[in-house]
């Protein structure tokens, strides 16, 4: 089999040694000439020369980073940043050495490609396991220096989630919190996905009284709009909001939206109609006046009730009286309400005079109505609509270089940090009054947001949809085959991702019950025998049978169901005959309608014989206090609104926490089977802290096509030695969760066998964990027992609320955070207090 480049092999003698104190982030003054040559020649040719060109690597011919070698000094840095340089049987690089050398050459990397798009790479996500681990937590390191953190200046691109939310509350109402009912969606709540998982804003369907066709032709006719902000999330944290902007394509679909949007605003489903007789109490009204044929699918087809349950604005005041003139106090009013709801702020005198220039335009060219429409919606596309500024411009620095956030920043940070919506009352309050200026004024508003049920705070939930990608399993597309291959019949394959979405935000109420309780949140979620389930969980949660392992069917009920097969085809066979002689319309029908009947019984009868021949599904069974999850508006006829829960318990034996319930394991599959790659490298980044580079674009990343043989077979060939360097540390760790299939249920064989669950944690930076373990369980109740996941999971949160990858000058902040976690036993709210009163919120340089 060919060799595939891959800079895992590197070896590295080292002999190179740091600088006495070294302060991360500053300039290294050192040229590929002076320092990247000797570094090369002294400590990597040993393995990489002409004559032994590990990997088939040779380095003797390196140059000083270029357009052309990038790709190559790339991997190097990945390789000496993660610790894979040199192999454990070298001598090691030192920390200190390490973190300078992938400092110097992130450093020559961005240099190159700065008028080239620049170097982003180290800024992702899931580039922030990076950084040594030990550097973070380690109160003291000899040769470090650290400075006082802060975060960058900038320009933070709104989500796409909380943009949708700002939009649903020009249009529609949401229900108060009901503390008797807590789970239903409330007003300050994220916008859910509807049945197909799409984000999409929808317009009158809490006025829709009747349609013509099926649930799908419901979909078809119902208005919507997609969420226009894009951003890029497969699995893991969507890529930072300061690195997204808004381009032509999304600015011009902004506008298109915002058009819609004031239209509803002014006149509700009136602007979704072509007759107005579709407006009407009594859907009967409009069958006798509509266009003749077939209708399905088309906004024609759909009635509305006469009750106006949209709020009702200055949008809506302006354009109540068409034969009225417009006043310009009017106007002015209705600016400043759409500015405020879609910037979070109140606008400047300079800023209303704009606007009302504009819509005076807009009027003057195209006359009241159409310009006032015109005008009004360059608001929508205003900075503050779609970004959020964190400049420090009204603060002077401080000693070292730093600009604390004050009022309006400070307080629409810390609003995003938790909430979609403007500011609420109090934190208004404290904004106006210039009470949002300091450490203390964050620690009361955060504490008190937190302490508040009733304040909406679907960020966080955010945050455990990112950090776990339990939300991701409807998205995963499944062979038809592969899905018939698990025992799932045609009714539930039919249903099967929009069961999986339901089975997200039952997944969410479990989040939430946690976060309710607030006592060792991470270890809870990783352990829980809770259990929040629909009828439709039954066959997830439920055991694959192979043919060996169901119950033998009695022979006695295999000879009744042939003698009723013989009875209903007799019986059919008479009454056709029967129908060929009759002439009364109403007894051919009847006779026509017996005949389906029948028809429909062979078929079953047919299928359940079918399936003794086929892998089976114990279901599980439910039962408990009955509770509530959240769901979109209604988006396919009468589907997906079931709200209605159980809370329960996992079935015996099989389940320990969200990695074993088949949101999570559905979301590391792909169409044919499990991904014990993608699962363990979950358990390697998520719970370890660990990172794996890149793969190699000369590296053929595909398992062999084996039918009929195991998972773990197939990956024997990820243990070649040029794989095996990276794949040791993910393959073993996947492979514990075989015990579930694709669908996420339990099974006890495969292939006839018994599964092998058999892993091992190796390389965790903890030697207490290193080790085999013989499950899931196994692994999963280490790992929810470790102090260094604890800080794992504490430095992926800070990434979420802090917009960026931690830095070694974090390593303070981060250690406090852990501190109040632990000293807390598990709260999050003691988590976030401490991060949101961080200087890595606070500050900006």
């Amino acid at each position: 089999m060919r060799k595939y480049l891959f800079i895992g092999v590197l070896c590295l003698a080292i002999n190179t040694s740091a600088a006495e104190v070294y302060s991360p982030g500053e300039h290294i003054n050192k040229s590929f000439k002076s320092y990247g040559f000797d570094f090369i020649d002294n400590n990597c040719t040993v393995c990489h020369d002409d004559e032994t060109p590990k990997g088939d690597l040779n380095l003797l011919d390196l140059g000083p980073v270029d357009e052309n070698n990038i790709g190559l000094w790339k991997s190097i840095w990945a390789q000496v940043a993660l610790g894979e340089m040199p192999p454990k049987k070298k001598k090691k690089l030192t920390t200190i050495e390490k973190l300078e050398f992938s400092d110097w050459v992130r450093q020559e990397m961005e240099q190159v490609m700065k008028d080239k798009g620049g170097f982003h790479a180290h800024k992702a996500p899931k580039k922030g396991n990076f950084i040594n681990h030990d550097l973070l937590f380690t109160p003291q390191i000899d040769g470090l220096k650290l400075k006082p953190t802060a975060s960058p200046k900038r320009i933070w691109r709104i989500t796409p989630q909380e943009h949708i939310t700002r939009l649903n509350v020009l249009i529609n109402k949401e229900p108060k919190y009901d503390p008797s009912k807590p789970g239903l969606r409330t007003y300050g709540d994220a916008v859910p996905t509807n049945h197909g998982g799409e984000l999409k804003l929808y317009f009158g369907v809490d006025r829709i009284t009747a349609w013509q066709g099926g649930t799908v032709a419901y979909a078809t006719a119902v208005k919507s709009v997609p969420v226009v902000l894009s951003t890029m999330r497969k699995h893991g944290f969507a890529s930072y909001a300061d690195m997204h902007g808004v381009n032509s394509a999304e600015s011009t679909q902004t506008l298109n939206k915002a058009k819609d949007i004031l239209k509803y605003m002014a006149y509700g489903p009136e602007s979704l109609v072509s007759n107005p007789a579709q407006i009407t109490d009594d859907p009967k009204t409009y069958e006798k006046v509509r266009t003749e044929g077939d209708l399905r699918g088309l906004p024609s087809s759909i009635t509305y009730s006469t009750k106006i349950l949209r709020p009702l604005t200055p949008v809506y005041d302006l354009f109540k009286d068409p034969k009225k003139k417009a006043s310009e106090q009017e106007i002015r009013k209705t600016i400043t309400y759409l500015f405020e709801m879609l910037t979070f702020r109140s606008p400047t005198t300079k800023e209303i005079d704009k606007y009302y220039q504009v819509v005076n335009s807009t009027i003057s060219q195209l006359g009241q109505k159409e310009g006032l429409m015109m005008g009004l919606t360059a608001i929508f596309l205003d900075r503050d609509a779609l970004f959020r500024t964190e400049l420090g411009e009204k603060s002077r620095a401080d000693k070292d270089g730093r600009i604390l956030l004050q009022d309006a920043e400070l307080g629409l940070a810390l609003n995003h940090a938790l909430s979609y919506l403007k500011p609420d009352a109090i934190l208004q309050k404290a904004i106006e009054n210039g009470k949002m200026r300091s450490r203390e004024d964050v620690k009361r508003e955060v504490t008190r947001m937190l302490e508040n049920e009733s304040f909406r705070k679907p960020r966080i939930l955010q945050f455990f949809r990112e950090y776990f990608d339990y939300d991701l399993a409807g998205y995963i597309c499944k062979d038809d085959k592969a899905l018939a291959a698990t025992g799932i019949d045609k009714r539930a394959a039919t249903s099967y991702y929009q069961s999986l979405f339901y089975a997200s935000a039952s997944t969410d109420r479990l989040v939430e019950l946690i976060l309710e309780e607030d006592k060792g949140v991470l270890k809870q979620l990783l352990t829980t025998q809770k259990l929040v389930a629909h009828p439709r969980d039954a066959t997830f949660f439920g055991q694959f049978l192979e043919l060996s392992e169901k119950p033998k069917v009695d022979p006695q009920i295999i000879a009744q169901e042939k003698s009723k097969l013989v009875a209903i085809d007799a019986e059919m066979k008479q009454l056709k005959k029967q129908l060929k002689k009759l002439t009364d319309k109403s007894e051919k029908d009847k006779a026509t309608k017996h005949i389906k009947k029948l028809s429909k019984q062979k078929k079953n009868i047919l299928e359940k014989q079918k399936s003794y021949n086929k892998p089976g599904i114990a279901k599980a069974e439910f039962s408990g206090k009955e509770i509530f999850a959240r769901l979109g508006r209604r988006s396919f006829g009468k589907g997906f609104m079931d709200e209605k829960r159980l809370l329960t318990t996992a079935p015996k034996g099989q389940r320990m926490g969200i990695l074993t319930h088949p949101s999570w394991l559905i979301s590391h599959s792909d169409a044919m089977d499990n991904h014990a790659i993608h699962r363990g490298i979950w358990i390697r980044e998520r719970l370890l802290g660990g990172g794996i580079p890149d793969v190699p674009i000369t590296v053929d990343a595909q398992l062999p096509d084996e039918p009929g043989t195991t998972l773990r077979s197939r990956m024997r060939v990820t243990q070649k030695e040029y794989c095996w360097s990276c794949h040791d540390k993910m393959d073993p760790l996947g492979l514990t969760f075989e015990s579930y299939n694709h669908l996420g249920m339990f099974r006890k064989l495969e292939h006839g066998k018994p599964v092998d669950t058999s892993g091992e944690i190796i390389d965790s930076g903890d030697d207490s964990l290193d080790g085999p373990v013989a499950n899931a369980f196994e692994m999963i109740t280490k790992l929810a027992n470790s102090k260094r996941v604890e800080q794992v999971f504490v430095r992926h949160a800070f990434r979420f609320w802090m917009g960026r990858n931690e830095t070694v000058h974090d390593g303070p902040v981060l250690q406090a955070a852990h501190k109040a976690y632990q000293e807390s036993d598990g709260s999050m709210n003691a988590l976030l207090v401490s991060l949101l009163t961080s200087d890595a919120f606070l500050y900006r340089k």
